[in-house]
């Protein structure tokens, strides 16, 4: 058996164990099946009519009040967090556009099964490692099972409850809303990953790299910005500002899917025909271009569970700023990548623009409640000119990401995160991180008076980078000892659809020999499937 079945094999065989496991760790005692055992949520009492003009009658009306509040607040993040994972639809059919069509079927299949092993990673450890320490959440009625933390005070480090999505032998409904928005982030995450190692990973390592993505690398980071971790601190520990703010995951989940990817790609190295031997690059167009355009336009449907829903509920009205915030910033990167590209080339350039729309909306993400509109619209026409460049600088460096994951996602969640300690204006975020919660204002950045609101941000973009390109390397630098996570040159040039799954994407399409960014007239057709191997150039 081949190294990369038995790690297959292996992965099975833990998803098995893990699922064991889950169902001992919770049956010790009765399900809570509606919430009352851990954060007294029943279900909706009956007292609001008749209410008697005494202290016990208003104090039930209270209670109503309360639990209504909550159960809009489930709601909303429910729905939110459901448009979060419809964007799996639109990764899809981006990434799958933006690369040949002899690889389709393999773009696919590694979208849904991230989707599949990423969730049941994050699922036993990486949610527990994450939010185990993050009570209470008033929004969602308290989520009180989740007080382990490991790192007290300002100096938190990773969470210790909730692992299977138990405590105490018992279950919480306001943890399961929780787990369900978040596990839709860190699936977005573990997307990212997918555009910049496409046409040349092994699917072993493909999945390797999802696991790790589910269990450590994201979780870990994110309990340090969004689960009470050291980051959050600055603003108590070193005095900087509210401590790192990141709204909705420019930085924690954007930047990290983007320098994870960064990583992976240095790691496996780039396709075969991409670089000349004088080091400049060839284009290697996608097959599908509107595929590009719909993937594109279901990723903006999608953040609009993605920002808003990261109030984690509708009775904080901020939810309509951050929504506009949102899509002025995405209309500008989507402008502005347009106008750079149609000056460079002459035309207009469809996918660069769709990436423009697309790093608008990573930009935003951070800074989206704390900012005003006109600065939602420099923060998305700066991100739609980065991605053009930074696209170049990575093809000049000869780092091949054949989606432009890297500087849509890794660069402008950079930017995003940065944005937030230049136009935040104070209007929101009182108490935010525990910083200033009997101020008469909220996160501000440098151009209203606060430079250490930057230092936290600078502090954020860097050890990011380091925690998510450092951990990614070496797991991969290890990996590489015992398994193979590249595909081999003649698999590479056929097409992995075949050769890695037994199955076309496309069976009745015929390949066109040519060489690779160009159309020749007097090219040879060559049938897919038909086990023949084109022998492209790869000077």
């Amino acid at each position: 058996m081949s190294s990369g079945k038995k790690f297959v094999a292996m992965s099975l065989m833990t998803f098995i164990v893990i699922i064991v496991l889950g169902a001992m760790w919770g049956h010790h005692a009765p399900a809570d099946t509606t919430g009352p055992t851990f954060n007294s949520l029943g279900n909706y009492p009956s007292t609001t009519t008749n209410v008697p003009v005494t202290q016990v009658g208003i104090n039930g009306l209270a209670s109503d009040v309360g639990h209504l509040g909550v159960s809009i607040n489930f709601t909303w993040t429910l729905i939110t967090g459901f448009l979060v994972l419809f964007m799996q639809v639109g990764f899809a059919f981006l990434v799958t556009g933006l690369t040949r069509a002899k690889n389709a079927g393999h773009m696919m299949m590694m979208n849904i099964a991230a989707f599949a092993v990423a969730l049941l990673a994050y699922y036993a450890v990486g949610f527990a490692f994450m939010f185990g320490g993050i009570a209470p959440i008033a929004n969602l009625g308290g989520v009180s099972p989740l007080t382990g933390i490991f790192g007290h005070g300002s100096a938190g480090i990773i969470g210790l409850h909730g692992f299977f999505l138990q405590s105490h032998g018992s279950y919480d409904v306001g943890v399961m809303v929780l787990f369900l928005f978040e596990v839709v982030f860190m699936e977005t995450a573990g997307y990212i990953i997918i555009g910049a190692i496409a046409e040349r990973i092994s699917f072993a390592g493909f999945l390797l790299a999802e696991i790790a993505m589910g269990a450590i690398i994201y979780p870990i980071y994110g309990m340090w910005l969004w689960g009470g971790g050291w980051l959050a601190h600055l603003g108590t520990s070193l005095h900087l500002g509210h401590g790192a703010v990141d709204f909705a995951g420019s930085g924690v989940v954007h930047a990290t899917g983007g320098w994870a990817a960064l990583a992976l790609a240095m790691a496996l190295g780039p396709r075969i025909g991409k670089f000349n031997k004088d080091g400049s690059p060839n284009a290697i167009p996608g097959h599908n271009i509107p595929f590009v355009v719909i993937g594109t336009l279901v990723l903006v449907f999608g953040w609009m569970g993605f920002n808003p829903g990261s109030t984690l509920g509708a009775t904080d009205l901020r939810i309509g700023l951050v929504a506009v915030n949102t899509l002025l910033a995405a209309c500008v990167g989507f402008v502005m990548a347009m106008i750079i590209t149609n000056a460079k080339y002459g035309k207009p350039d469809i996918s660069m623009s769709c990436n423009g729309m697309l790093a608008g909306l990573v930009a935003i993400t951070a800074p989206c409640a704390f900012v005003a509109p006109w600065a939602a619209v420099i923060i998305g026409g700066v991100a739609g000119t980065l991605v053009v460049y930074s696209v170049a600088f990575f093809d000049r460096i000869g780092i091949d990401d054949p989606c432009g994951a890297i500087s849509v996602h890794g660069t402008n969640g950079a930017w995003g995160v940065l944005a937030v300690g230049l136009f935040a204006d104070g209007t929101y975020g009182v108490g935010w991180n525990g910083v200033g919660a009997t101020s008469t204002h909220g996160v501000r950045g440098l151009l209203y008076g606060d430079p250490g609101q930057l230092g936290a941000q600078a502090f954020h973009v860097v050890i990011g980078f380091l925690w998510a390109w450092g951990i990614t390397w070496l797991i991969f630098k290890f990996a590489k000892n015992f398994m193979q996570i590249r595909v081999s040159e003649e698999v590479e040039i056929q097409g992995l659809d075949m050769p890695e799954f037994g199955v076309l994407a496309y069976p009745d399409f015929v390949l066109h020999h040519a060489s690779p960014g160009h159309v020749e007239t007097d090219s040879e057709n060559i049938p897919v499937g038909s086990g023949r191997a084109v022998d492209l150039d790869r000077s």
